[in-house]
């Protein structure tokens, strides 16, 4: 079935959320390349920066147990889990023949990150999609690099401006995209920013009635725990 309204980008770009999260243990190695092998285009994860520089995929941040938990940047990457990967650990194992969407949780690893995408050369860093809710801190990563893509993770209620004067603010500052959760979205919202050339992504999209809104609305990208069913809606709007 086609889309009832076309998206900027076509085919919609499926992110893996924390890798196949809803098949194996989240934002793994393993998790990562059974998401790829499942048919997502794009893998999705939380990057910090450690006390010794190195970039590492992980969503809390932190380390240990309850009695003596510890903060990632304040540790090396020696004294990490073993499981918790290097962004160059991703590359490795995994090429870089995807998109890969990043939420800056660490704002200060930004640089690393495109660095070590820009060392893999080829498109590598053109498939970088860095995610921050903040856009004083976007507009200060857009001179880091030409070509990676800068998305704005908000909600609406926090947009402080209409929708109209968001997107005319995010193609201002060189915002490729704007990622708001699937229950935010609408057809129409989605062609609103469109007029602007931005792209629509939406997050949270684990069932196929959420897969399929979003992507009948003409959604750009959709993350999703469930690589098997995200891989389905996709094929079936744009097959």
């Amino acid at each position: 079935m086609p889309p009832r309204l076309e998206p900027l980008r076509r085919p919609p770009i499926g992110f893996a959320h924390r890798g196949a999260r809803a098949h194996a243990p989240e934002n793994t190695i393993p998790a990562f390349e059974l998401a790829l092998k499942l048919g997502a285009t794009g893998l999705e994860s939380d990057v910090w920066r450690t006390a010794d520089g190195q970039v590492v995929l992980d969503h809390d941040g932190v380390v240990g147990g309850r009695l003596r938990r510890r903060r990632i940047a304040e540790l090396d990457r020696a004294h990490l889990p073993e499981h918790m990967p290097l962004l160059g650990d991703l590359y490795d194992a995994c090429g870089s023949d995807f998109e890969l969407s990043l939420d800056l949780k660490d704002e200060a690893a930004a640089a690393e990150v495109i660095a070590t995408a820009r060392d893999r050369g080829g498109e590598t860093e053109a498939r970088l999609w860095l995610c921050h809710d903040d856009l004083d801190t976007l507009a200060a990563i857009r001179p880091l690099s030409a070509t990676a893509h800068l998305v704005h993770s908000t909600r609406v209620r926090d947009l402080g401006m209409l929708p109209e004067q968001h997107a005319a603010r995010l193609q201002a500052l060189g915002v490729d995209a704007v990622n708001l959760h699937h229950s935010e979205w609408t057809g129409g919202s989605m062609t609103l920013y469109h007029r602007f050339g931005i792209l629509a992504f939406g997050w949270d999209a684990q069932f196929e009635r959420v897969l399929d809104h979003l992507l009948d609305g003409g959604a750009d990208g959709v993350f999703s725990d469930h690589v098997d069913r995200m891989v389905d809606a996709i094929g079936r709007f744009h097959g």
